[in-house]
């Protein structure tokens, strides 16, 4: 029944989109976000419904749609070349095999971030995206937070998000670090969404829906979701009106919240400052230092997965009693064929010094540009204020996420370029209506949101 049910809702969501070819690209990333091949058992899993959704997307496109407000920027071709330097290291890889594997879904990946943008010539397209992200997100999220409040979690790696396997979104610290990071999103739709405009109905689900993301790093316990609820609270200093209430608010959250947390969760944070007693941080610091040593032999990098030949050697330190009775423990621990645990190292270690110099720089514009937007539209007057808030909406979310993935390889993770295409998008939109507005001397005005019914006209 499950199998049938997935198989029905995608053959409704390509019958719409013979009619709303954008349609194409939201099939697209809920099967990128949700995978729905390995939820089922048998029908899904020998079809290749990732190929057919984005053959849809760039037929539909390519075919059907309105090209004359499509731009091409120069982030668009920075993630090319991010994909033409990737292909090179596969090429060389010091172990070819492994490396074909990631390649295989990078380029992927890539490819379609630098594809999107072309299709985003309206806010309503815009929007679209975002809610698709959302939503496909939110089917893993409400289930763990749903167990989460049921159970308590159940540890790191514990907690069932419908699938027994930990990769993609369905990894405790990815999906913790994307669930926090998809929170100013959520307000933001909460907040100028058309495509469902925004009631009682709509602000209840998406408070609801943040409460379950601030839950995932607790039933997962998770502690890259805790730094990331860190600066989730410290940037929304910056759009808070009334900041001495706001941070009142969350000193009294957090005198509740803390002794109603389940003891899993407390024990693992706790180990944050006790690290060098933690193998699994010691470990990664151990990695993180093989791999700057063997950057500087191999520049250019190793190619996908070239973590698989490190070798590394590390102690963890204890520290038992206290006072005069204090003592030190120290345990020789050996290891190999260590994940980088870091999206920064994975690209030194397998990209080398100008893969991560373009990886860096790709994210550096990309957060220049959404402050750039966020200044030039922060007026609550002016017509485009609502890709002012989008855009700082998108920033916060880029930050958060840039802060999970120096504890967790996620830098080619597709949530992070479709992220980068909304950022494209909303800034190649913005930028052309202001000159359009500029060039017929309109004045910039507030306008009233489109009905829920008209809201898909620019689909």
């Amino acid at each position: 029944m499950r199998d049938l049910f997935f198989i029905g809702f995608l053959l409704a969501l390509w019958g719409a989109g013979m009619r709303r070819p954008f349609l194409f690209i939201g099939s697209y990333v809920y099967i990128d976000i949700v995978s729905p091949q390995r939820l089922t058992y048998y029908l899904l899993n020998s079809v290749p419904i990732s190929l057919i959704a984005v053959l849809l997307a760039v037929g539909g496109w390519a075919l059907a749609d309105d090209k004359r407000d499509a731009r091409f920027s120069m982030r668009q071709a920075m993630i090319l070349m991010l994909l033409s330097y990737c292909w090179c290291t596969t090429q060389t890889a010091d172990f070819p095999m492994q490396a074909a594997d990631k390649w295989e879904w990078v380029w992927k990946n890539l490819a379609f971030a630098a594809f999107l943008p072309l299709t985003l010539r309206t806010r309503v397209r815009i929007e679209a995206l975002l809610l698709f992200i959302t939503l496909s997100t939110a089917t893993i999220v409400i289930v763990g937070g749903i167990k989460t409040l049921a159970t308590g979690g159940g540890g790191y790696g514990e907690l069932n998000l419908m699938v027994s396997n930990n990769t993609g979104l369905y990894e405790s610290s990815i999906i913790s670090a994307v669930a926090v990071a998809l929170v100013p999103i959520i307000l933001w739709l909460a907040r100028d969404g058309t495509i469902f405009p925004p009631d009682w109905r709509v602000r209840t689900f998406a408070y609801a829906l943040c409460f379950a993301c601030l839950l995932m790093p607790v039933g997962t316990s998770a502690r890259t979701g805790l730094l990331c609820i860190v600066l989730l609270a410290v940037l929304s200093l910056r759009t808070v009106k009334r900041r001495m209430v706001y941070l009142a608010a969350l000193a009294l959250a957090g005198a509740v919240t803390v002794p109603l947390l389940p003891s899993s969760f407390s024990q693992r944070m706790g180990t944050i400052k006790t690290y060098q007693a933690d193998e699994s941080a010691s470990t990664r610091l151990a990695v993180w230092k093989w791999t700057w040593d063997f950057a500087k032999t191999h520049p250019f990098g190793g190619g996908f997965d070239a973590y698989i030949q490190n070798r590394i050697r590390y102690d963890t330190v204890a520290v038992e009693g206290s006072g005069a009775a204090t003592t030190v423990k120290r345990d020789m621990t050996v290891d190999k064929s260590r994940a980088y645990h870091s999206s920064y190292f994975e690209m030194l270690g397998e990209q080398g010094y100008p893969g991560l110099a373009l990886w860096l720089a790709l994210q550096i514009a990309g957060l220049w540009r959404m402050e750039v937007l966020r200044r030039r539209h922060r007026a609550d007057d002016d017509e485009l204020a609502w890709a002012g808030r989008l855009a700082g909406a998108l920033q916060h979310a880029h930050l958060i996420y840039l802060l999970g993935g120096a504890f967790v390889g996620i830098a080619f993770n597709s949530f992070l370029y479709l992220m980068m295409g909304a950022q494209i998008g909303v800034d190649t939109y913005a930028t052309r209506r202001r000159r359009e507005m500029m060039a017929t001397g309109r004045v910039r005005r507030a306008r009233a949101a489109p009905p829920a019914a008209t809201a898909t006209a620019g689909m």
